[in-house]
């Protein structure tokens, strides 16, 4: 059962950033921000599987990365919520667009990088809890591990104003890159676990 909620949380994670690479190439924003909730979900399910089988002596590492997952789920729902509800149905004033709308790179937008940059957070913990004994448990331990390194860009550059200026293409540049490192995480994750449950 444990193996296979893995399974689950990976494929949801996978299908979810592949989809949202697509939608941000044809500028579908609901459909980005609402297949965003679902990675999360998804995410949270991989991370509490690899936080399972994790041996005693990594229990820390594993707790870290499952409270950075769960922090990253709340945040990332309250945003893409808030982008799929009160943003899109509501008629908000100016002010509270400029706050609320991800597209402005306003608070919310923050709140975004805040979220992903714990869960870079927490794939960095969940990457240290693997013992590598396949050739394929050792590419996603060191994707995982490496992917902690957005943690840093995410924290600093709202804080630099580097988003301010609002170029959308650039957005996408970046954001398809990263869809182009996760997804390999995602179907790594479903390998082992299906290695697993056999």
């Amino acid at each position: 059962m444990n193996q296979k909620i893995g399974m689950a949380g990976s494929l949801i994670s996978s299908i979810s950033v592949a989809l949202f690479a697509v939608f941000m190439l044809i500028v579908f924003n609901f459909g980005s921000f609402f297949v965003c909730i679902f990675l999360a979900l998804g995410f949270v399910l991989m991370i509490s599987t690899f936080a399972h089988e994790c041996k005693p002596d990594r229990k820390a590492a594993a707790n870290a990365a499952l409270i950075f997952a769960a922090v990253y789920c709340v945040v990332i729902l309250l945003v893409y919520f808030a982008q799929t509800t009160s943003v899109r149905l509501d008629r908000l004033n100016e002010q509270a667009i400029q706050i609320v709308d991800y597209s402005k790179s306003g608070l919310y937008f923050n709140y975004d990088l805040l979220g992903y940059g714990l869960m870079a957070l927490s794939t960095f913990f969940i990457g240290l809890t693997i013992r590598a004994n396949t050739k394929v448990d050792k590419w996603l331990k060191w994707l995982l591990i490496l992917h902690g390194t957005f943690f840093i860009p995410c924290l600093i550059m709202p804080m630099l104003g580097i988003f301010s200026s609002g170029d959308y293409w650039a957005g996408v540049v970046a954001l398809e890159f990263w869809c182009a490192y996760f997804i390999p995480i995602c179907i790594l994750s479903f390998v082992h676990f299906k290695k697993r449950t056999e």
